[in-house]
């Protein structure tokens, strides 16, 4: 698709870093939360290797109509009045500053003071979240972690039928970039009936997309599976990180709980869903013999442009790469196309029952591993549980995450006559427990 919002795969900017940029060229421009050292919190856009200032845009008199809405929406230090206006003011946004950013502008003398170099900013998530839920839509990692304890029956018999998810904490959510403290809890060791306390052993990372939710509904009131996509602000990375050690002792009978609650991991920018829609398409079919979406969770439109083509990777830094000036490691590559349900029958299935969904509310999709361990989301299922451990280029190995780790994630959308978009990176660092 090219138009105003969806610039040509040959449109360039006068910004001449964002032309050929591996994540932000002009076709993206992603909303973000950042400051300057001394100074508050604003949105900006990104531009290349460059933070484009919005709220100083917008005093300079650039903006008007539905894009000066927005600029207003997103003058605090928070995203989540510009979300709750919905796509049609966001859309504005997009073209006014495709206009101003674009080679032919005539205003370049009065945005380049505007901006700023990125490495010189400091990155906060885009909006305050009131709720976050975590899914499990990526039916590859359902069923390798299924496998590690029932093999013969990977998935329950509900994993098909409904988008399983659970309520997630907000409170340490942080933006990538920001330590990750190794926690403590109790764990029960091998052959023992009693648990014990202290730091994990077992720290892993999960590879996963995260859903910035746009425009709410009222309380009581189920959002159509039709209309769920309009709901939806953006995309964003993130990583759960997991102590499974304390996950394989808490979990039973109500799943996840402080294993999975001290930190999770986003990548600052929103790649809004107008900058995603050329790398929509079609739903992957389900295998023969799964049921098909009860009919509050089906939309013939949704599943032939509903999903995502993103390619996900991760990477490992160790201390000792780190050191000695290596290069990280890919672990995995993988793509969101090995989500079972769509971002829309997510938004559907979560506000069907009357729960109330909120400007700023974000989910995580899940786990999103491919088919083989080239291309698995986290280290349970590449060590098949920690018995196998990964043997990396230096010559370490590791089964999960040791103190000095760096885990970075990368999403990129590529496709052929489109020019190419990313969402930069979600980086964290273990540091030993306290």
């Amino acid at each position: 698709m090219t138009s105003s919002t969806h610039p040509s795969a040959i449109a360039r900017s006068w910004v001449e870093h964002a032309n050929g940029h591996r994540d932000f060229p002009l076709q993206n421009l992603p909303l973000g939360i950042f400051s300057r050292p001394g100074e508050a919190r604003r949105a900006g856009v990104a531009i290349g290797e460059a933070i484009l200032d919005l709220p100083a845009v917008l005093d300079a008199g650039l903006f008007d109509g539905q894009a000066r809405i927005a600029a207003e929406a997103a003058s605090s230090d928070w995203l989540n009045d510009l979300f709750a206006l919905g796509s049609g003011p966001r859309v504005a946004l997009r073209e006014r500053l495709t206009a101003l950013l674009g080679e032919h502008s005539e205003h370049q003398a009065t945005l380049r003071p505007l901006l700023y170099p990125a490495q010189e900013c400091e990155m906060h998530l885009p909006a305050r979240v009131g709720d976050y839920t975590d899914f499990y839509v990526g039916i590859q990692h359902a069923t390798n972690v299924g496998k590690l304890f029932r093999p013969d029956n990977p998935l329950l018999p509900n994993y098909k039928y409904v988008p399983i998810g659970y309520h997630g904490r907000a409170s340490t959510l942080r933006p990538g970039g920001v330590e990750v403290r190794r926690p403590k809890g109790q764990t029960l060791p091998a052959g023992e009936s009693s648990p014990r306390f202290g730091p994990c052993a077992r720290l892993d990372y999960e590879l996963e997309l995260g859903v910035w939710i746009g425009q709410g509904n009222a309380m009581g009131e189920a959002i159509d599976i039709a209309r769920a996509g309009e709901h939806v602000a953006g995309l964003c990375l993130l990583n759960d990180w997991s102590a499974r050690d304390i996950q394989a002792w808490e979990y039973q009978p109500l799943g996840p709980f402080l294993s999975k609650s001290f930190i999770t991991s986003l990548s600052p920018w929103v790649v809004t869903a107008e900058a995603l829609a050329p790398f929509r398409c079609a739903q992957p079919p389900r295998p023969e013999g799964d049921p098909q979406p009860l009919a509050y969770l089906f939309d013939a439109d949704d599943q032939a442009q509903g999903a995502f083509d993103i390619e996900l990777e991760v990477l490992l830094l160790t201390q000792r790469m780190r050191e000695q000036g290596q290069a990280p490691e890919r672990l995995a590559l993988s793509n969101s196309l090995s989500m079972y349900w769509t971002v829309a029958q997510l938004v559907a299935h979560h506000s069907v029952n009357g729960c109330q969904l909120q400007p700023g509310d974000l989910f995580g999709s899940g786990t999103l591993s491919g088919a083989g361990q080239g291309a698995y989301g986290s280290l349970l299922e590449i060590t098949e549980g920690g018995k196998q451990p990964v043997r990396l280029g230096n010559g370490e190995q590791r089964t999960f995450l040791e103190d000095g780790d760096e885990i970075i994630l990368r999403g990129r959308c590529v496709r052929e006559g489109v020019a190419s978009i990313g969402f930069g990176e979600c980086r964290g660092r273990v540091v030993p427990a306290n």
